[in-house]
């Protein structure tokens, strides 16, 4: 009876295994890439692009934009482009990202990637690594979501209870302890997930009623079939001015699920995101909230990809 062979899993011991030199990562970015014929990254051109293979490897020049030929490489264009950084440094920061579920701080990927404790400036290269590849993780084309589709808000940031004297009480228009007891540092994020699908989440700098509809308006596909949220304000006109399908569940009066109508899967998304920043990260500014949450994004929508961590390497 013949046994049936799995693939080995990818691990951070092959990733340093097989790719050792530049040479070798090169060559991998250059499949990602370029699977067919290398095009040039300014013009988008194929034809007239010719290697310098001769005279510097993983080189070439196009004729297309200017005569005299404008010269490239494979890493023009690219996150690893213009640094010191050895790429196999690279690929294993990229690879500890994607293979953790709550996220990596820049601080244990130092540890990991720097058994030389004290170096100077080595933490800082750790944060400038994977907040670069976390801008990579931005998806490249915006995609409407269809089927079923939950959308929900949240808040990240510290209770009032627990910030400054001088913070305490503004923005008190709730009754404490409910969203309205805010505090500056608190950040709204929106989100779209369809059940057993994608998910769409953004910063927004409000979370008045005007911004969620033209989130919605902008996220869900005209042909959806269910839009499930809570019982906010913000939603409760979408079918007499859109024309979308829509319920809620009341969540005041103790109704989380009805049915087909909850938000729980994105509830989960929001938790997973607030127990990485709380047990991984620590501590993420407002500045810097987009690109944490383009991590958890991409990583959830890539959760069933066998070769993530080629996925991730070929949109840098």
């Amino acid at each position: 009876m013949a046994t049936k062979t799995t693939k080995p899993l990818l691990t951070l011991g092959t990733i340093r295994r097989q790719y050792t030199t530049d040479e070798a990562c090169k060559g991998l970015l250059k499949s990602l890439r370029w699977p067919e014929k290398v095009a040039c990254p300014r013009c988008k051109a194929t034809k007239k692009v010719y290697s310098m293979e001769k005279s510097k490897a993983f080189h070439w020049k196009c004729k297309n934009c200017d005569k005299n030929g404008y010269r490239f490489s494979v890493l023009t264009g690219t996150v690893f482009e213009n640094t010191n950084i050895p790429l196999r440094t690279w690929f294993e920061v990229a690879f500890l990202m994607v293979s953790s579920k709550k996220g990596i701080s820049a601080l244990q990927v130092h540890r990991m990637i720097d058994p030389v404790r004290g170096k100077k400036g080595s933490y800082k290269t750790a944060w400038y690594m994977c907040h670069r590849l976390r801008a990579a993780m931005q998806d490249g084309g915006f995609f409407r979501l269809t089927g079923t589709v939950e959308i929900d808000e949240t808040y990240v940031g510290g209770n009032a209870t627990f910030a400054h004297k001088g913070n305490r009480g503004k923005n008190t228009t709730a009754t404490p302890g409910r969203r309205g007891n805010l505090i500056p540092p608190k950040a709204g994020v929106v989100g779209a997930i369809a059940r057993k699908g994608n998910i769409v989440a953004k910063v927004i700098g409000s979370l008045d009623a005007p911004t969620i509809k033209s989130f919605v308006r902008r996220t869900v596909a005209d042909d959806v079939s269910l839009v499930a949220t809570d019982d906010a304000p913000s939603y409760r006109d979408l079918t007499s001015k859109f024309g979308i399908p829509h319920e809620s569940v009341d969540h005041v009066h103790g109704e989380y699920v009805r049915g087909e109508v909850h938000t729980q899967n994105l509830d989960s998304f929001w938790s997973l995101l607030k127990r990485g920043i709380m047990g991984s990260f620590h501590h993420v500014s407002a500045e810097h909230l987009p690109l944490y949450v383009n991590e958890f994004t991409w990583r959830h929508n890539h959760r069933a990809d066998e070769h993530i961590f080629h996925a991730l390497l070929a949109g840098c």
